[in-house]
């Protein structure tokens, strides 16, 4: 292969993934400052009413985006929010400390499918919406019920409400072992929030899909 030849592979492969990159719109219609965290992406803080527009690359798997709360952070960045913490950095390069509302994804993968959910698997703080922006594929999934007013006295936390696996730690919860069912916790999540993951083996009801190169809205408190 010639350089030229080489070059214009690569410059057309550049081009091939970035036009099949997948944009995410988060909006922030909530009241009061959220902090939206996303793996990939980082993360920023978002006043009332208004949106960062991330680019995510084709292929890109085990990713999320979550709203954060309370949070106080130093010039360079440096602080601790009181849900959704990511290691004390405004700028995310792990997961989120529960509880926190999971809008969860991976692009392009089998048959070219996006693979797209809301988890309470982690908890809940912030009502979302996680929806495709696309004529072509037009299911999203909704998460609005005050969870948080409601919690059971178990699962309370500042800000939020945990998940049972959070607080008990126990098999029967976090499904360890990879055998489990619903539990009175998760019943309490799923009952409002059926499209929603309220525990880990709630896949059935809770993967939703869409073609490959659909763009995505998350909105907080929609």
């Amino acid at each position: 292969m010639t350089t030229s030849t080489l070059s214009t592979f690569i410059f057309l492969a550049l081009l091939f993934h970035s036009t099949n990159a997948a944009i995410f719109t988060i909006q922030n219609k909530c009241p009061y400052v959220v902090w939206a965290g996303a793996v990939p992406g980082g993360g920023r803080r978002l006043n009332p009413g208004q949106t960062w527009s991330l680019s995510v690359p084709s292929g890109t798997k085990g990713a999320r985006i979550w709203p954060r709360t309370g949070c106080n952070f130093d010039g360079s960045g440096r602080g601790r929010c009181q849900t959704g913490d990511c290691n004390g950095l405004l700028q995310c390069q792990n997961y989120g400390q529960p509880p926190n509302t999971l809008a969860e994804y991976a692009l392009n993968q089998y048959n070219n499918l996006d693979f797209f959910d809301i988890s309470l698997v982690d908890g809940f703080n912030v009502p979302m919406v996680f929806k495709p922006d696309s004529s072509r594929c037009t299911h999203g999934i909704s998460c609005t019920a005050n969870i948080n007013g409601e919690c059971p006295a178990k699962l309370r936390a500042p800000g939020g409400c945990n998940n049972p696996c959070t607080v008990f730690k126990t098999d029967n919860y976090c499904c360890n072992s990879g055998s489990c069912g619903p539990t009175d916790f998760s019943k309490f999540f799923k009952t409002r929030c059926p499209d929603a993951y309220s525990y880990p083996k709630d896949d059935p009801t809770s993967t939703f899909t869409c073609p490959g190169g659909t763009n995505y809205k998350v909105i907080f408190c929609p």
